[in-house]
């Protein structure tokens, strides 16, 4: 297993994460379920992106804030025992905190209020001592985004591993290459699958990377630390829950976030771009590929022929709206001054939105790349359909291209078949020359690139 493969389990400390009984969504709370985005529905992505998630990421940050001060001397150890023990076993209703943070404008003041009422009095004063909303939601953010960067991981390697399979299996099977929606010369569909397997590679090592980079947020009103206890409390803090430790609080420099939308938009994209031709590949005319069967998949309400290509539907869903939501993410680094009026406020959603869309199509690719069948025989017929005009570069090549035109719009112009049209012309060897599969190029020594590439960045 490759060394960066995360195991999808938080970065850092998670009993406070995991733990507790805020409810998952229901009936009220569970306002989206889904529905109009089957792409993540029911998956892990989704869930680990829940009001319910987010609530157990406030609490666990605003948990390890207490336990860390502890550890600063700056409040007691029993009251961090107290927080601690409190955020595990708060129970918090989603919908009611929601409504509740429309009087402050983010849900971390009352969930506050909240666990300063259920800690006691004597302990009230020490949660979230030196701390702002902005410090907490950040954190909690960074948290939820650092465990579904996992998930997704997860199922990137699945898809690598997949692509990589399927390019050394047809790393010689001529098909068709096409530009501009027309055929144009043949390659092997090893070498498409190569290219499908690079994009993915590539994302995943920025997505890898952006991961690694999620920090910690702990700066206080202004950034200043001016209510904490020094400038070593942020780097503990980002120890104590397994974030990155950055140099300065980023209250008004938004660039983990930018950087994150970066990498799943990328991730999107590549994974769409293998989408997008699978579903050019099983339309009827082509037949040259179709995705994994399974019952009841891919049906159509009112032509039962059909099978649709809904997993490869879906994952151009993800890919077409997260770009959009990441447009969002880096217009809001326009942050005015230490915080932000709004603009800070416009990220929680499009994020959101971005993880569990990159999530719902790195796991929908899994199960495509997996399972995609491919037919070599339709792809042979397919280049025929020129009647060796598929290879008139080579023809170009070996007989000058005026002469290499003439015959083909003679073919053309006559109905003749073009191998008898080359024969009266005196071209030798008609049947070598129009065969596709002798113009291969350097299609099956690129593949074998490909796969070392893949090798060698997964070893």
């Amino acid at each position: 297993m490759p060394s960066d493969l995360p195991s999808g389990t938080p970065p850092g400390p998670d009993a406070g994460l995991r733990a507790g009984p805020v409810p998952p969504p229901s009936g009220p709370a569970a306002l989206d379920a889904g529905l109009l985005s089957p792409v993540r529905a029911g998956l892990e992505a989704e869930t680990e992106t829940s009001d319910a998630a987010y609530l157990r990421a406030l609490v666990f940050a605003e948990a390890v804030l207490a336990r860390t001060q502890a550890q600063a001397g700056a409040i007691p150890a029993t009251s961090a025992e107290v927080i601690t023990r409190t955020a595990r076993d708060l129970s918090v209703d989603p919908a009611g905190l929601a409504r509740r943070a429309r009087d402050a404008g983010n849900p971390v003041v009352p969930l506050v209020a909240d666990l300063r009422a259920a800690v006691g009095p004597e302990v009230a004063g020490d949660v979230h001592r030196g701390a702002t909303s902005q410090d907490i939601m950040d954190t909690a953010t960074m948290l939820v985004a650092a465990r579904v960067a996992g998930v997704i991981l997860r199922d990137l390697h699945r898809v690598l591993a997949a692509l990589a399979l399927l390019a050394g299996r047809h790393r010689g099977t001529p098909m068709a290459a096409r530009t501009l929606g027309q055929q144009a010369v043949p390659t092997t569909f090893g070498l498409k699958a190569s290219g499908w397997l690079l994009g993915c590679l590539d994302a995943r090592d920025e997505l890898v990377r952006a991961r690694g980079a999620l920090p910690a947020q702990l700066g206080g009103a202004a950034g200043t630390l001016a209510a904490l206890s020094g400038p070593e409390l942020p780097a503990m803090y980002a120890a104590e829950l397994g974030l990155a430790d950055p140099v300065l609080p980023w209250h008004g420099r938004r660039t983990p976030v930018a950087r994150l939308a970066a990498a799943l938009t990328e991730t999107t994209t590549a994974l769409g771009k293998m989408a997008t031709d699978v579903v050019l590949l099983a339309q009827t005319e082509v037949a040259e590929a179709a995705e994994p069967a399974a019952g009841g998949r891919g049906g159509s309400s009112a032509m039962p022929h059909k099978r649709n290509p809904v997993l490869s539907v879906m994952i151009r869903s993800a890919a077409l709206q997260v770009p959009v939501y990441a447009q969002v993410l880096a217009a809001a680094g326009l942050a005015e001054h230490e915080r932000a009026a709004g603009a800070w406020h416009a990220e929680w959603q499009p994020l959101r939105e971005c993880l569990r869309l990159t999530g719902g199509a790195a796991a929908t690719a899994a199960e495509l790349a997996e399972g995609l069948e491919v037919f070599p025989g339709r792809m042979a017929e397919n280049l025929r359909l020129t009647d060796g005009g598929i290879v008139s570069e080579r023809l170009a090549a070996r007989l000058g291209r005026d002469r290499a035109t003439e015959l083909l719009c003679r073919a053309a112009r006559e109905g003749a078949p073009l191998r008898e049209v080359l024969a009266k012309d005196g071209v030798s060897g008609a049947d070598e020359l129009l065969d596709p599969a002798g113009y291969l190029g350097a299609a099956p020594a690129l593949v074998d690139r490909a796969l070392a590439a893949y090798r060698d960045r997964t070893s």
